[in-house]
C-alpha cells in the first residue's frame, strides 16, 4: 500500500510549514495522488509557502475542509520540489482529480497572472 493511500480520496490537505522564527503556518491545499501513489500538491513560486520549503522542507499534513479545519490527525512529510517531467506527472494527476479547478482554472490564472507555477511530492520523512 503506498504511504499516502489514505489521502486518495481527501480533496484538500493542512500543509503546515515552519518559518525561520520557528513558528508554524497551516494553508489548505488541493493534494492528488499519481499512478503510483505519489502525492502531489501545487502552488506559485512567490508564495510564502514555497519560500518557507525552500528552507524547511520538513512539513505536516493533516486531512481538513476546504476552509483548513483539520479533520484528522497530522503526520509528518517532506515537500520536494518538481521540475520537468515530474512536474508534468504532478500537473496530470492534479488536472486527472480536479478537472475544472487544477486542469482549467488554475493553470489560466496563472498563466494569465504571469505567475511561475511550482509542483511539489510529499515524501515520507525517512525516505527524503
Amino acid at each position: 500500500m503506498p504511504v499516502f493511500d489514505e489521502y486518495r480520496r481527501q480533496r484538500t490537505v493542512l500543509l503546515t510549514t515552519r518559518k525561520r522564527d520557528g513558528a508554524t503556518v497551516g494553508t489548505p491545499v488541493n493534494i492528488a495522488l499519481g499512478p503510483d501513489g505519489d502525492a502531489y500538491f501545487r502552488t506559485w513560486s512567490a508564495t510564502g509557502k514555497a519560500k518557507r520549503m525552500r528552507n524547511f522542507p520538513q512539513v505536516q499534513i493533516a486531512p481538513c475542509t476546504a476552509r483548513g479545519k483539520a479533520t484528522g490527525r497530522q503526520r509528518q512529510a517532506t515537500a520536494v520540489l518538481l521540475s520537468g517531467p515530474e512536474a508534468a506527472i504532478a500537473a496530470r494527476a492534479l488536472a486527472a482529480k480536479y478537472p475544472l479547478l487544477q486542469g482549467l482554472l488554475v493553470p489560466a490564472f496563472h498563466r494569465l497572472t504571469k505567475k511561475t507555477t511550482v509542483h511539489y511530492e510529499l515524501l515520507p520523512p525517512d525516505v527524503a
